[in-house]
């Protein structure tokens, strides 16, 4: 699909790689942006339409499908790093994870399907990460690991609706959640620029950095290749 007079959501759409999404979209000819966030007062993006959201919320993620009828792409963004171990950490922060990670992309995307059908059709992108791939011991790779399971599911059942489903891996992203790593990081602008490039060449996965690009490489080789530190 074109960018260009498309509606666009963007969950998490305030800050960081939403806001840029947001940027980009608008840059691109978007007929309206909805940046949606929990408190719509922190969207400061000129031009955006500013969207209350919750997307643990099932009535808030019912109530933005009515608000935003008239939405054609979603991007399902909005996304939580807590940095929990998944064997010995708070079990109740590895659930708040996976209500933000899973279960609040998976709640969108069952309220903004019907929406998107009933506009001819249209696309969901979907923020993964790198760690979809690979562990560092923490609940936000399994958590990004379901979801990414989720687009392949949404993918297949969607696609009689023509609505097409782009899943977007990357590793550190220069923001405010990557704030403490030092390694290389990827400009969210840059990032937000090849998730939809996605979109509109239909592509099924956007790698977009050297990091999600190796790993998903290495998937095919011996799995003890990515965790040198066990050998």
């Amino acid at each position: 699909m074109k960018l260009n007079d498309a509606v666009v959501l963007v969950t998490g759409g305030n800050r960081g790689l939403g806001k840029a999404f947001v940027e980009e979209a608008l840059a691109r000819g978007a007929r309206k942006v909805y940046a949606a966030a929990r408190d719509p007062r922190t969207v400061t993006t000129p031009g955006a339409t500013p969207l209350a959201l919750d997307i643990t919320d099932p009535d808030a993620v019912l109530r933005a499908a009515a608000e935003a009828p008239d939405a054609t792409l979603v991007i399902n963004n909005a996304g939580l790093s807590l940095g929990v171990n998944l064997l010995t950490g708070d079990l109740a922060e590895v659930r708040r994870e996976f209500e933000t990670n899973f279960y609040g992309p998976v709640l969108v995307t069952r309220a903004f399907a019907p929406v998107l059908a009933a506009n001819g059709g249209g696309h969901f992108l979907n923020v993964h990460s790198v760690l979809s791939w690979i562990s560092f011991g923490t609940s936000y790779s399994a958590n990004k690991a379901a979801l990414w399971q989720a687009t392949n599911a949404f993918r297949l059942a969607l696609a009689p609706q023509g609505i097409g489903v782009t899943g977007l891996h990357v590793g550190y992203i220069d923001t405010d959640m990557a704030a403490a790593v030092t390694g290389p990081k990827v400009a969210a602008a840059e990032v937000a620029r090849q998730g939809l490039d996605g979109v509109e060449a239909g592509t099924f996965e956007v790698l977009a950095d050297d990091v999600s690009r190796n790993v998903k490489q290495g998937l095919a080789a011996d799995p003890s290749a990515l965790y040198p530190q066990l050998i």
